[in-house]
């Protein structure tokens, strides 16, 4: 089993709450536990590396893709529901309960978060965290004080690791 929940050293100030650092089981049971989850991609997940993990979690666990920044042109070819979306007004929209998702079928409950830049993504979810009931899991391998709950700050390899066992957990 990777240790995701090591090193969760803090690079910006946070605010009262910070996220649970977990490991890959415990985030493929709260995933699948969700009863509206929703998996968030940034740029960074083109590393073939990373997009093929990134399908299979979405094809696995049945989820729908808000593709952000130019993440989008990866899902194209693949068998997933991937949508673009800009990631800040997706964080907009996340602190809507009214808002009807990216299939109208109603807002999320829980968000997956990979691959964005740390202080990018940990303002995103300021918003979330402080204005809605939306849960976040962030399976990057940056530790998002943000978030609901996260990895560790962790090396490519244990990533790499990581998001295989959460694939099989799933």
């Amino acid at each position: 089993m990777v240790d995701t929940t090591k090193n969760t050293k803090l690079f910006t100030s946070y605010g009262v709450t910070t996220s649970k650092a977990i490991n890959p089981d415990m985030a493929a049971k709260m995933i699948k536990k969700a009863k509206r989850p929703l998996l968030v991609v940034g740029s960074g997940v083109l590393k073939p590396e990373l997009l093929d993990r990134a399908v299979k979690i979405a094809q696995k666990a049945n989820l729908p893709i808000a593709a952000t920044g130019h993440s989008h042109v990866g899902f194209l070819d693949k068998d997933v529901d991937a949508k673009y979306i800009n990631v800040h007004q997706l964080g907009f929209y996340l602190t809507d309960p009214n808002w009807p998702g990216l299939d109208g079928n109603g807002n999320y409950d829980t968000v997956i978060i990979l691959e964005f830049k740390k202080y990018y993504i940990n303002q995103v979810l300021s918003g979330t965290k402080n204005f809605s009931s939306v849960k976040a899991i962030a399976i990057g391998r940056d530790y998002i004080q943000n978030a609901t709950m996260s990895f560790g700050n962790i090396s490519r390899e244990d990533h790499y690791a990581a998001l295989d066992e959460l694939i099989d957990n799933l």
